[in-house]
């Protein structure tokens, strides 16, 4: 491991396994546990669900191997930030960074933490009315932990990204060896489920793959970045594509496609199938960590970006300072932190994640958009190249750009709202620039 402090003022202290894991906690939450059954309910088969999901993690390592690109040029704090300031002008990172603190990842850890609270309150038997003040004190846990570096958070998030493989894990055998189903009817058709087509099921299957990106926002504080982010990223990908198809092959050997279809707590019913009301239970812990887990890496990759836009001038300069000692960045941390705990209790915040959630898709195309720019700008003097440039960029590029343009037409209000949060981020970039000389350009 390298300790080599950067440029920027971070230390290079995440290991190859630790960025792989940061990987796959950031890309499972909750969804895993409760979207398929939605997308159940929109294919006409089980073998229609897993090459769904098959196919949305194929897209999503085909974005991952951008971002591989991406984050071997730019081994820096910031990810998308970075790329969107280099390849657009600062307009387009600020207005990335404006919709990150305000919406998409606040809004995510929001959302996110009351599912915990939910889950933790049902395995302790606590009342709902505590719910709440729970999810709020899981956002200030994960905080805190990280006000003490990176460290000590990457421990942390290992414990957590392997006990959420054990449940996984043990979803898995529950559901392939111990339920009994024998799989009937595991792939075949039900004629009463209406085949809305590739975009409308891929909704919320791409939603459960979103966060493939957070390692880029740490990329300042990877040892040897070069080589340890793509390997971490096409790692930590291939891992979540075979988890996700193995639990949904769960799924459908016990419920069916028909029973999944109707389950809005699929994982639940798999384990009260096996083992009853502690199966239930089990569960429920393995999802609750699972969910922590997701909250300490979306926190702690936003502070990248916001502490980066301070020393951009692009935000307060305060947000900037990284602890003399520790090397993080906890001013940024505790406002994105406090953020996302003022959500949780305003109780506002489902509702702006419903109005941003295709933002983070949206920022990801535009963002492998800036792999062209890059190219032409340096070349292939990279250490890592995206095999099948520039085809497989582009496939990403028009598949999400087709998703965003199903989001508007699907929920136009919810989606147009969540082009006007990102608008209004304009008026207020103009204004910042006149009260503030600093930024760089």
């Amino acid at each position: 491991m390298s300790d080599t402090s950067t440029s920027g003022g971070y230390v290079r202290r995440l290991r190859p396994w630790d960025a792989a894991m940061i990987v796959v906690g950031g890309i499972i939450g909750g969804g895993i546990f409760l979207n398929p059954g939605i997308a159940a309910q929109r294919t006409e088969s089980g073998l229609a669900l897993l090459l769904m999901w098959v196919g949305a993690g194929v897209l999503t390592l085909i974005g991952a191997l951008c971002y591989a690109e991406l984050g071997a040029r730019r081994p820096h704090a910031g990810g998308s930030y970075i790329y969107l300031r280099d390849a657009f002008g600062p307009l387009a990172g600020f207005l990335f960074g404006w919709t990150m603190l305000l919406v998409i990842y606040s809004g995510s850890s929001a959302a996110v933490a009351t599912i915990f609270a939910s889950y933790a309150a049902s395995v302790f038997g606590l009342p709902p009315t505590i719910a709440t003040p729970l999810a709020a004190g899981a956002l200030v846990f994960v905080a805190l932990i990280n006000l003490f570096g990176l460290r000590l958070g990457a421990q942390v998030q290992n414990l957590f990204t392997l006990l959420k493989l054990l449940a996984v894990a043990v979803l898995v055998v529950c559901g392939l060896f111990l339920a009994g189903a024998g799989g009937r009817g595991l792939l075949g058709t039900d004629p009463q489920f209406a085949d809305v087509g590739f975009m409308g099921a891929a909704l919320p299957v791409l939603f459960a793959y979103s966060g493939f990106t957070y390692l880029n926002n740490l990329a300042g504080e990877v040892a040897e970045p070069q080589r340890t982010l793509p390997r971490a990223l096409i790692i930590g990908m291939l891992l979540v594509i075979a988890a996700y198809a193995l639990v949904n092959l769960a799924y459908l050997a016990v419920l069916g496609h028909a029973g999944l279809a109707a389950s809005h707590t699929p994982a639940a019913d798999v384990m009260q199938r096996v083992f009853g009301t502690a199966g239930a239970k089990l569960i429920a812990i393995g999802i609750a960590i699972s969910t922590l887990g997701f909250c300490n890496i979306t926190l702690v990759a936003g502070a990248r970006v916001l502490q980066v836009m301070g020393e951009d001038g692009l935000f307060f300069r305060s947000v900037a300072r990284l602890h003399p000692v520790h090397r993080t960045p906890n001013v940024a941390l505790l406002l994105l932190s406090g953020w996302a705990v003022v959500l949780v209790l305003s109780g506002s915040y489902g509702q702006l994640l419903d109005y941003a959630t295709f933002g983070d898709w949206l920022a990801c195309a535009v963002g492998v958009g800036t792999l062209f720019w890059y190219r032409h700008k340096e070349g292939s003097q990279a250490s890592f190249h995206v095999p099948g440039y520039p085809l497989l960029p582009l496939i990403f590029i028009a598949t999400v750009g087709l998703v965003v343009v199903q989001s508007l037409r699907a929920s136009p209000q919810n989606t147009g709202m969540g082009l006007l949060i990102m608008a209004a981020g304009i008026p207020v970039y103009v204004i910042w620039r006149r009260l503030f000389s600093r930024v760089t350009s």
